[in-house]
């Protein structure tokens, strides 16, 4: 009976070790079909945001000014409280494939793709701003939404972008 007892004990304090900190998110995942932006915290999804995308928003971005939103494996590299857009994450793109591709299409890839909240002067739109697809190829979130995420989401967070 006490070695099932040990076992038991020395179980559940292996799962305490090995459970996940969910304080903060661990990945960002942005399925653009569906137009949502997932937080996940060791494989479970935490929060879920809708979001208005690129105003080209079919496919991955290919080049500077397209207004499209970049598909592929990123990481949020900086965080701006001083953001024309409220507050924004700043997304590691372009990649290293990003970058070829362009260089074989002979174009600039762009950059400056954030997840931000709304202009100063649109803040009052807030949701609504989702009905249409506005920005140069960022995701964009309601300034309340976007308050959340950067509290949640430390430098070097993964981030997929799918399409």
């Amino acid at each position: 009976m006490r070695l099932v007892w040990l076992l038991i004990v020395l179980l559940g304090t292996l799962h305490q070790a090995g459970a996940a900190n969910c304080d903060q998110a661990d990945h960002i995942v942005v399925v653009k079909s569906k137009r949502i932006l997932n937080l996940e915290c060791a494989g479970k999804r935490i929060r879920t945001y809708k979001v208005a995308l690129g105003g080209n928003p079919v496919g991955a971005k290919q080049q500077q000014g397209d207004h499209k939103t970049p598909e592929g494996h990123y990481l949020i590299d900086a965080k701006n409280e001083h953001s024309q857009f409220h507050l924004s994450l700043h997304v590691s793109y372009p990649n290293a494939a990003d970058r070829a591709r362009a260089a074989r299409l002979g174009v600039s890839p762009g950059g400056d793709i954030m997840i931000h909240g709304l202009p100063p002067k649109f803040a009052w739109v807030g949701a609504l701003h989702r009905q249409t697809d506005w920005t140069d190829g960022c995701v964009a979130v309601t300034d309340p939404e976007i308050e959340e995420i950067f509290k949640l989401v430390p430098l070097g967070t993964p981030v997929d972008i799918q399409p």
